[in-house]
């Protein structure tokens, strides 16, 4: 028996992307008057905004009969579906809720047409507290939604913004998993060449919003969340003694008093398998242990894994923390 087939054991990929038919009509609708563009072509289908340009991007993220195959042909049993770039946050209050009320609902009734095969992690219209609450407490009682899904910053604005608190507050009392994915990217021009946006600047964003959600105060306030970053953490785990040091030595994080030093805080945390490295993925495994990983995919984007379920093959782990890894963990995330 492969090392990858593990009896009793569901694979369950929590990093995977989504696109609606429904979202789609209602950006290429509202767009326009945006400055966004959507545009479909026979090679795939383009998503144009003012920060970020993608296509052609395949229309296995449309098309759930060919999502299900491929699942079949990883090995994967269940998919998490997430919404990613541009998501909600490019419209006024109203089209940012419309959108995340199609895609929610697009979603779910995924979940009802493949109810063992596929679940949905909510999004919301985060720049309207009061819309995403209400939102956030419709969309949650779909069949089918098992978290929330939001950028690591909104339209440049950190997780820790005071206007996302009672946001968190709700997400924290109804006990979902909030999962996070990179979406304005840090460096500039610089990172303009090379796809250097997607391949250095998403893993540093996403320990740029780890180091918000600690020095912020985030989980401190909110001590049930749980929060799951993609890419193995991104840098956030190279980086712990750095990030410890400086808080025993920087006035500006001094002050803050925080109960506890900075790297004591990943244990809120979750972390997916999108590493693309035996090394790195032994490294997490090392520094926050195999019960708050997950596999992930990515799925179907050029950055990501197309075998997640395999790639565990190649990792030197025990049985017990394969079993976790491949499905148990998301399982348990996910209430599945």
């Amino acid at each position: 028996m492969p090392n990858h087939v593990v009896p009793g054991v569901r694979p369950i990929d929590i990093h995977t992307h989504y696109f609606p038919q429904a979202y789609l009509d209602v950006l290429a609708e509202e767009g326009p008057r945006f400055n966004v563009e959507y545009r479909a072509s026979e090679e795939g289908f383009y998503i144009k905004t003012e920060v970020r340009f993608q296509g052609p991007l395949p229309y296995r993220l449309v098309d759930l009969k060919k999502r299900i195959a491929d699942m079949d042909a990883q090995g994967t049993a269940i998919q998490a579906m997430s919404l990613t770039g541009p998501m909600a946050h490019w419209g006024d209050e109203d089209v940012s809720h419309k959108l995340s009320r199609a895609w929610n609902d697009a979603a779910s009734a995924a979940h009802l047409e493949y109810p063992t095969r596929l679940f949905g992690l909510l999004t919301l219209p985060m720049l309207f507290p009061d819309r995403a609450v209400d939102e956030l407490n419709r969309a949650s009682i779909l069949p089918g939604i098992r978290g929330v899904y939001m950028g690591t910053n909104i339209n440049h604005r950190d997780l820790d913004d005071p206007l996302f608190g009672p946001i968190f507050a709700r997400i924290e009392a109804l006990d979902l998993p909030v999962f996070l994915h990179p979406l304005q990217v840090v460096g500039g021009q610089r990172t303009a060449p090379f796809n250097l946006s997607n391949i250095l600047s998403f893993p540093f964003d996403t320990a740029i919003a780890a180091c918000h959600l600690i020095f912020g105060g985030v989980l401190d306030r909110h001590p049930k969340l749980q929060v799951c970053l993609p890419h193995g953490g991104g840098v956030l785990l190279m980086l712990t003694g750095r990030i410890d040091h400086g808080a025993t030595v920087r006035p500006e994080i001094q002050k803050l008093k925080l109960p506890q030093a900075p790297s004591k805080y990943l244990q809120r945390f979750m972390f997916d398998t999108l590493v693309h490295s035996k090394s790195v993925m032994e490294f997490v495994i090392s520094e926050v242990g195999a019960e708050r990983i997950m596999i992930g995919s990515d799925y179907c984007l050029d950055m990501g894994c197309e075998r997640p379920v395999h790639f565990l093959d190649e990792i030197n782990i025990t049985s017990t923390q394969r079993k976790m890894i491949l499905g148990d963990n998301a399982a348990r995330i996910l209430k599945l």
